[in-house]
């Protein structure tokens, strides 16, 4: 069955009221998930923009929801010791009764590395912190004690209590590097997913890639849960989708998301964008995480579901 979700970026400006009513309508609508990036400002003129933290928020989140599955898309790895985040999810994860989808990746916002003093390697390196990250995770989620040696993070006989309610709390990996990271998602991942801005040629490339790793580490491809991060506008003509353009365009300073959206094919009547997400489902995405123009989200989310996700 296919499955849907939303997406949230704190980074946009949100307050919390406005979250919790998307998360409430969101479940109502019958989405599976609501996710939330995990950033800490949106760009260098944004004193006054609201930016929540993503795991504040998605804790936040759990009293108000019952079903609605609450997931990071996706974690930056920089930002947290992986020992504090494993612990921090076990927690959201009692507190949300089993609900937390615990979304990782390597990071890569430069400007919010350096406006928090965060040091920022080279991607080389940050690929193999997110490895070593992985692996500690899994550690204090699964043993009595984790004892861990690595370049970058060692656990000297540590414990974590409450461990999680799910066994396995689900692992995704998020990214599209086809040499390291996609290995990783082979070796190490429940769910894969793939972020946005590519079109179908590409994205068949990545799963093709994908395959081949698990190949070679012995993985079946199909136990790895796959989803497609999308952004998505719906309009009956050009003149509509134009005007929610110019909506989107002014309220978050920048047309770049809108335009790539475009051309990913997710811009446009419910048949169109239901079709263009068929072709991805012919590759096997069974799960659609959908972000919708910024100040139009409660609207647009509604009509997808009335009107796309039912012929996907």
């Amino acid at each position: 069955m296919t499955r849907f979700g939303i997406q949230i970026e704190p980074q946009f400006g949100f307050n919390f009221p406005e979250i919790a009513d998307l998360a409430k309508e969101a479940e109502r609508l019958n989405y599976t998930a609501l996710w939330a990036s995990d950033h800490l400002l949106w760009d260098a003129k944004s004193e006054q923009r609201n930016c929540l933290d993503a795991w504040t928020l998605i804790t936040a989140l759990a009293p108000i929801t019952t079903r609605l599955r609450l997931g990071t898309l996706v974690t930056c790895n920089s930002y947290r010791l992986p020992s504090i985040l494993a612990k921090m999810a076990s927690c959201v994860d009692h507190i949300s009764n089993g609900r937390l989808e615990f979304g990782l990746g390597a990071g890569w916002k430069e400007m919010e590395y350096k406006a928090y003093g965060i040091p920022f390697p080279p991607i080389s390196t940050r690929l193999a912190q997110l490895e070593e990250a992985i692996q500690v995770i899994k550690k204090l989620w699964t043993e009595e004690r984790a004892s861990f040696q690595g370049a970058h993070y060692q656990l000297d006989n540590a414990f974590n209590a409450p461990k999680p309610v799910q066994k396995p709390l689900p692992m995704w990996i998020g990214g599209a590097g086809e040499k390291k990271l996609l290995r990783m998602v082979a070796q190490h991942a429940d769910g894969w997913n793939m972020i946005f801005g590519y079109q179908l040629p590409a994205v068949t490339k990545k799963i093709e890639v994908l395959k081949r790793h698990c190949d070679e580490v012995k993985r079946d491809f199909t136990t790895i849960d796959k989803s497609l991060f999308i952004v998505t506008c719906l309009g009956d003509s050009e003149e509509e989708l134009k005007k929610r353009e110019a909506e989107a365009t002014a309220a978050l300073g920048t047309g770049r998301i809108f335009r790539i959206a475009r051309e990913s094919g997710m811009i446009g009547s419910p048949a169109q964008v239901a079709e263009t997400l068929r072709g991805y489902r012919a590759l096997g995405f069974d799960y659609f995480i959908a972000m919708f123009p910024y100040k139009q989200d409660k609207e647009m989310m509604q009509r997808f579901a009335e009107t796309v996700m039912p012929h996907v």
